[in-house]
């Protein structure tokens, strides 16, 4: 009997330590939030390795993936981009082997937002569709709400304005199924503010305020919802100021600067601040104008609010005289250069965060699917009894392999001496493009800024444009790697660069095959070409839809890319030196270029490149 007590006596001791583990995981992701929502970075980070701590000594991965999720966090607040999406990526992981679809989909939706921040507005709504997989068969409508927003967001940025409509009429109808009021109501609010946006970015300003006074019209918002509020209140005011019926507009810009700075919304400060500055500079009050400039200018920094920043800058150089205005002048120009590097950089990293993360999921993959084969081997191995008449087949075999590996070495020698001819010349185009851009392109900066300085505005004009078509020229002959970022990556990088609502590229095939098998000479030169038919495309054809085709079959790989541009007669019109630098280099991998065109019919191009490693 006391061994039976003895044995109970454990097992509730057991419970109790499991049950006084998960209360202590639980105030402290509470903890954590509470010190994120206030920005307290000491105390999120005593959060953060507490939660280390718990998986450390419970081996708890629900606390490893909040761990992953606060470091997060505290890289948002300090505002260094690249961390916090790694650490997303890192939470998101460990909520999928735990199959945790909540967890999953919002680390999702966090990833499209700060996806969305660094412009990689087709990465934002890859993000967000994929949050959809794991939230609609839940049906997390509070969550849902958030990432139809999400969708429209990145949908205006991409000027798919009929598809944004769509997607914020989606987080309407999915906002009504919230059973709480505050979520519901709240998904309201943000659905009319993002619409009334789009209309206002439009210039359908009478649309924008039917939709920002529907949202003003909630009862109580200013008390229940005070950051809901304003946003609404100063869009609203800023579409009435763009209507020249400026009223009531500055007491409303005043308002929401007065509850702002209560709520200590410095990001959104600085906005505020702009609007106000450009209804003083309409008004003809340089001073007031100049006074609010500068506060957005503070803040912008402060926060790192980029886009206020630019603007700042840019009236601060308008309302500004001398050398305070060239000074202001300079600092957007390099700001500007400086941002589109950033992002840039930015989308690349992502990009490397995406890939790592894919290669880590096949690799865990691969080698499970290895394990079992080794484990069936090992089975099959010893059921099987050696048959002697199998040696003599194998003799035979082994002789027509032999033949056969001599002649598959042969081609793959005279193969790789192609490639690497190849990529000598590939070399040769990269320090010639690299000469381009440091050297000549540094030495017209230079003088640029020479003339300028002696006021002859004319010459230096006409010297920029000499620059520009010289870095354009460095860009066309500078390869590609696909080492750090991949070349799906990269073909999805490429295409964002060059789409506009006025070109629209479609892409086929790029996902179906396994790039990594394939050489990357060969990436390379289906890159290259994909960029000098885009070029051409737009330079050239006056193309408005451009499509681009992968296929791999029957050890060869082929592009097709085709335009709806003018076209030309391909009997008459001779190769630039853009399409013959092309056909050297499919021609260095044993390929073969085909153009058809006719005019006023588009053009289609072919290359077949051999897989002959």
């Amino acid at each position: 009997m006391r061994l039976v007590y003895f044995f109970v006596f454990i097992i509730c001791a057991g419970f109790a330590q499991k049950k006084d583990t998960t209360s202590l995981r639980g105030k402290t992701i509470q903890l954590g939030l509470d010190a994120y929502f206030n920005k307290d970075t000491i105390l999120l980070q005593k959060s953060t390795q507490k939660l280390f701590e718990i998986y450390n000594t419970t081996k708890d991965s629900l606390a490893l993936a909040k761990h992953y999720h606060y470091k997060a966090l505290y890289h948002r607040i300090k505002f260094s981009t690249d961390s916090a999406y790694y650490y997303y990526h890192e939470s998101k992981n460990i909520s999928k082997n735990l199959k945790d679809s909540v967890q999953v989909g919002r680390r999702l939706l966090s990833i499209a937002v700060l996806q969305r921040q660094a412009k990689d507005f087709l990465g934002s709504e890859i993000s967000s569709i994929e949050a959809l997989q794991y939230l609609e068969p839940i049906k997390a409508y509070s969550y849902l709400e958030s990432v139809y927003n999400s969708l429209g967001l990145a949908s205006e940025e991409l000027n798919q304005q009929k598809e944004a409509v769509n997607y914020y009429n989606k987080a309407y109808e999915v906002s009504k199924l919230n059973n709480e009021i505050e979520v519901k109501e709240k998904g309201y609010l943000r659905v009319f503010n993002n619409l009334g946006l789009l209309y206002q970015r439009e210039k359908k300003h009478k649309k924008a305020i039917k939709y920002f006074k529907k949202g003003l019209v909630f009862d109580s918002i200013k008390i229940k919802y005070p950051q809901q509020y304003v946003l609404l209140l100063e869009n609203l005011a800023y579409s009435n100021f763009s209507l020249e019926k400026h009223k009531d507009v500055l007491s409303q810009y005043e308002e929401v600067l007065k509850i702002r700075d209560s709520l200590k919304d410095y990001r959104e400060l600085s906005t505020t601040h702009i609007n106000i500055c450009l209804y003083y500079k309409e008004k003809k009050n340089v001073k007031q104008a100049r006074f609010h400039a500068e506060k957005a200018l503070i803040y912008a920094k402060q926060t790192h609010n980029n886009k206020r920043w630019l603007d700042a800058l840019e009236e601060l150089s308008q309302l500004s005289t001398g050398k305070k205005a060239i000074k202001y002048l300079e600092e957007h120009i390099e700001l500007n250069d400086s941002l589109i590097q950033k992002e840039r950089t930015q989308k690349n990293q992502f990009a490397k965060i995406r890939y790592e993360t894919a290669k880590k999921e096949e690799e865990n993959s691969f080698l499970k699917i290895e394990n079992d084969k080794k484990q069936d081997e090992i089975v099959r191995h010893k059921q099987q009894i050696v048959i002697g008449w199998l040696v003599a087949v194998a003799g035979f075999l082994s002789l027509g392999l032999s033949i056969l590996f001599f002649v598959l070495r042969r081609r793959k020698l005279l193969y790789q001496a192609q490639l690497q001819k190849a990529q000598a010349r590939e070399q040769e185009r990269k320090q010639i493009a690299k000469s381009l851009h440091d050297e000549v392109a540094g030495d017209l900066r230079l003088l640029h800024r020479k003339l300028e300085n002696s006021q002859l505005f004319e010459e230096a004009q006409k010297l920029d444009a000499v620059k520009e078509n010289v870095r354009q020229l460095s860009h066309q002959l500078s390869s590609v790697s696909f080492k750090k970022v991949g070349f799906k990556d990269q073909i999805i990088n490429l295409i964002t660069d060059y789409f506009e609502p006025t070109f629209k590229i479609t892409v086929k095939g790029l996902h179906e095959h396994d790039w990594l098998q394939v050489n990357s000479a060969i990436k390379r030169l289906l890159y290259l070409s994909i960029r000098e038919s885009i070029q051409n495309s737009k330079k050239h054809a006056k193309a408005t839809k451009f499509t681009i085709a992968f296929s791999i079959h029957k050890k060869n790989v082929f592009l097709d890319v085709s335009d709806n541009g003018i076209g030309f007669d391909t009997a008459v019109s001779k190769k630039g030196i853009g399409l013959h630098n092309l056909q050297e280099r499919v021609e260095e991998l044993n390929g073969t270029l085909s153009i058809s065109s006719t005019v006023g019919a588009g053009t289609k191009t072919h290359i077949q490149i051999p897989l002959n490693v």
